[in-house]
């Protein structure tokens, strides 16, 4: 299954990384970047590498291709156990280490000016899984003061770049809400509702909200398979259901929600 959901966890606390692939996540990024302050990132990457394995695999978010720090994450990074690796501060499709890495999956976070004047050249890049975005970062860099609305174009060019790409619809930015599920379902679903396929998620107890967000609801599960049922009984004639054509596009998009509900369930 796709994650719908990524948890980080800070690189500088080994003891919190255990809980957080128990949290019900279905990813988890251990973070050397922006949780590690720059004093404790050597220190770090001796404790994730120390703990890393190929039976507990993690995302780990390196630090940008223009710090100090960068080529030794890199090189932990081609330990077995990382089955992803999130790309701080993307901003030119040359410099993403796709060569490097050989075959592991790549996923960029666009959080600037430059990175999403380079949307679709860093989405081609060979190795690249999925994109994210950093809402925040991205915010102070263009000097917006956004909420989502103001956000909207930005995040409809990250869906637009994955779909013409074809990679993973993409990861969308983490709720600053801890306590407020309610914030947060509602930041997700709208995430969802213009393509995204997953979220960040800065505690576990977003976790509940963003994976429900991004699956499919029993309602629109019952609704699938009513277009279904009804489009085989018609023998490929025009039908309508509640009040509504049901052509090709309704019945694809009710096949992908059963098949998106048989992943999810398949693990539980």
């Amino acid at each position: 299954m796709t994650p719908r959901s990524y948890l980080f966890v800070p690189g500088n606390r080994p003891e919190r990384f255990d809980k957080a692939l128990a949290s019900g996540a279905d990813a988890v990024i251990v973070d050397l970047e922006d949780a590690v302050p720059p004093d404790q990132k050597d220190a770090a990457r001796r404790h994730l590498s120390a703990w890393l394995s190929a039976a507990r695999p993690v995302v780990v978010r390196i630090n940008a291709a223009d710090t100090p720090w960068h080529r030794d994450d890199l090189a932990l990074c081609r330990q077995p156990g990382v089955s992803a690796v999130m790309v701080a501060k993307a901003e030119r499709a040359d410099r993403l280490a796709a060569r490097e890495l050989d075959d592991v999956p790549l996923l960029p976070l666009i959080e600037s000016a430059a990175g999403f004047d380079q949307l679709r050249a860093i989405a081609a890049v060979r190795g690249v899984q999925r994109l994210a975005f950093g809402a925040i970062d991205f915010q102070l860099d263009m000097r917006m003061r956004a909420e989502f609305d103001e956000l909207i174009y930005f995040r409809s060019q990250l869906v637009l770049a994955s779909r013409l790409a074809g990679i993973a619809p993409p990861v969308d930015s983490p709720s600053v809400a801890i306590d407020d599920s309610a914030e947060v379902e509602r930041d997700a679903q709208r995430a969802r509702r213009l393509g995204f396929g997953a979220k960040l998620c800065i505690h576990p107890r977003q976790l509940a909200a963003v994976n429900r967000s991004f699956s499919a609801s029993e309602a629109e599960r019952a609704w699938a398979r009513r277009v279904l049922a009804i489009a085989e009984s018609s023998g490929g004639a025009a039908v309508a259901l509640d009040g509504q054509m049901i052509d090709k596009p309704v019945i694809l998009r009710a096949q992908a929600i059963l098949a998106e509900a048989r992943s999810v369930d398949a693990v539980g």
